[in-house]
This record gives structure tokens, C-alpha cells and sequence, in this order.
């Protein structure tokens, strides 16, 4: 009994000199975080509550109130989506932190609750506006090159953010990427992005990149937050490109005054209406997404105005033929 109260006294004491960042880090390397997708997303958003928080002060220590509050000054402004996806990573991870390490660790308090996600029947956009969006001149090329390729391969763009230069099959265009589910998949683009690839990997210096991060961070990565060797570029110092900021960009330059901006994600699911659109068979537009289910594919190859406009002559009289 002696023994047990002892061994009970020290994992309490481990438990409580835990940090934040060294919490954050041992949940990180763990099979829960297995994927390099998934890793890269909870470590975004943990990186950034550990810097709110402060990353040394001790787990057991901050209340679910001071996380909470935390959340709401990091993602308040965000979308449903985008709230509830970075709530849910933080649920999980103190989740994990109690239940597999027996850490002591706060919960989220019930006013720190899952958003609701309003079904917006609009999120494809008209094959018409994508084509304005990914052609405008006032649009860095970096940019240009990333949302022109989510289009074309219709995937997730942190698929495409995970890419390295060497990943690349410039000749047949395309190039594997790690899905959802762990599988190793290829995703195709066609001429457009083939264009700006070559220009995007151009160094000052006349020669291309070989290596490294395909979509680049502007600067070079401070001291204190480096990131893993794998996701510097060789070539120039700078860090890959992270999904928070290519969100928020997206977001900039599609704001108009009526709206806040576009999702990053619309792109893909325009991608899969303007396909069905064009009557393409369900089967290729699930082997072009990479979804497993019909049902899933079916949420999004939604019929645009055009397609239904079109179907809509096939009710009328029979036209005479004279």
C-alpha cells in the first residue's frame, strides 16, 4: 500500500512540473500525431496557445478558463469551421495529456463550446469567378501558384502545403501526397499550374530549386520558433509555407465589402461541382478527390446554376421542326 501511495506521489509530481511546450512536444511525437499532416496542423495551433499562454508555465497550472479565453482571442474572428477544427485540437490534446500520461490537466469550461456550422449551399463558386481569381495581375506569384494548383488537383491544401521540390514529376504532373486517411496517393495538375511551377522555383541567382518546401514562408524563421530541418528550404533559409497564414492571405485577397473572404477549402469543392457540372462520372470525380465514399462526394458535387439551368430546357415543348 505504501509502495502503491509512493508511486501514485511521484507520477503526480512528473505530471505537475510538465510544461506547456513540453506537453505540447511529447503529444506531438506521439502515435496520436503519427501522420505528418496531422502533426503539422495540431502543432499550429498548439505552438500558438503555448505562445499565449506562456510555454514554460507548468500544465496543471492553467485553468480550462484561462485556455478558453485564450481560444476566443486567438480564433474568435474565425469562421465556425475554423474555430471548431482548432477547439477540437485542443480538446485533444489535454485528452490525450490526461488519459494516456495521467497528467494532471485542465478541461475547456461548457461556454467554450462547439460552434454551429451553418450548410452554405454557395460555397462552390462560379467556374467564371475562379477563373478571375486565379488570373488577377495584383496577386504575388506564390500565391497565384497555390491556389491555382488546390483548383486543379482538387486537394486539401495542406496536402499540397506538406509538398517538397522533390516531390515534384514536372513531366507527368503530378506528384504524391500523404491523404487523410495515411495513404500514399498521387495528385494531378494540368497546364496552368505547370506554368508558374518553373517560375516559382526560380532563384534570384538564374538556377531552381531542387529541394526543400514547395510554397516558402516570406522570412526566414526566428530563433526561437525554427522548424524542423525537413521544412527549411536548402536553397534560401526560409521555413515552409504554414496553412495559417496561407488561409488568412486567401481570406485578404478575396475580402470584398460585403464579405470577409474566401475559404481555401472552397477551391477544392468548386473543383468537384465544376467537374460534375460538366457531367463527369461520380467514380472520376471521387478517384479526382481522392474520397472513399459516394456519400461524401455527394456533399459536394452540387449542380451549379449553368447545369441546372441547361437541364431545365430538357422540360420544355418539343421544338418544331420547321
Amino acid at each position: 500500500m505504501a509502495g502503491q501511495q509512493a508511486g501514485t506521489a511521484v507520477t503526480a509530481i512528473r505530471g505537475g512540473a510538465v510544461t506547456l511546450a513540453e506537453a505540447a512536444d511529447t503529444f506531438l511525437s506521439s502515435p496520436r500525431a503519427a501522420s505528418p499532416n496531422t502533426r503539422r496542423a495540431y502543432a499550429g495551433v498548439l505552438d500558438r496557445l503555448a505562445a499565449e499562454l506562456g510555454p514554460d508555465r507548468q500544465l496543471a497550472a492553467v485553468p480550462g478558463d484561462e485556455i478558453a479565453a485564450a481560444l476566443r482571442r486567438l480564433w474568435d474572428g474565425c469562421a465556425p469551421a475554423t474555430w471548431n477544427r482548432n477547439r477540437a485540437a485542443i480538446v485533444s490534446w489535454l485528452t490525450w495529456c490526461a488519459a494516456k500520461k495521467r497528467w494532471p490537466a485542465p478541461q475547456l469550461p461548457p461556454d467554450a463550446e462547439r460552434r454551429k456550422e451553418n450548410n452554405d449551399a454557395t460555397r462552390a463558386l462560379p467556374r467564371g469567378r475562379v477563373e478571375r481569381l486565379l488570373s488577377r495581375r495584383d496577386v504575388p506569384l506564390r500565391e497565384k501558384t497555390l491556389w491555382r494548383m488546390l483548383y486543379e488537383t482538387a486537394a486539401r491544401a495542406s496536402e499540397i502545403l506538406a509538398l517538397n521540390v522533390e516531390d515534384l514529376d514536372l513531366e507527368q504532373r503530378r506528384a504524391p501526397v500523404r491523404s487523410k486517411g495515411g495513404d500514399t496517393e498521387f495528385v494531378y495538375w494540368d497546364t496552368g499550374t505547370a506554368h508558374l511551377l518553373p517560375r516559382l522555383l526560380r532563384l534570384t541567382d538564374g538556377t531552381s530549386r531542387a529541394s526543400g518546401p514547395l510554397f516558402l514562408a516570406a522570412r526566414r524563421p526566428v530563433p526561437a520558433r525554427r522548424p524542423a530541418p525537413r521544412d527549411i528550404c536548402p536553397h534560401t533559409g526560409r521555413g515552409r509555407l504554414g496553412y495559417d497564414r496561407a488561409r488568412i492571405l486567401f481570406r485578404k485577397y478575396t475580402a470584398t465589402a460585403a464579405s470577409g473572404g474566401l475559404e481555401l477549402h472552397q477551391l477544392r469543392h468548386s473543383a468537384a461541382t465544376h467537374l460534375g457540372d460538366q457531367k463527369v462520372p461520380l467514380q472520376l470525380i471521387m478517384a479526382k478527390t481522392r474520397h472513399k465514399s459516394p456519400r461524401t462526394v455527394m456533399r459536394y458535387v452540387k449542380p451549379g446554376d449553368e447545369a441546372v439551368a441547361e437541364v431545365t430546357s430538357l422540360l420544355g415543348p418539343p421544338r418544331r421542326s420547321h
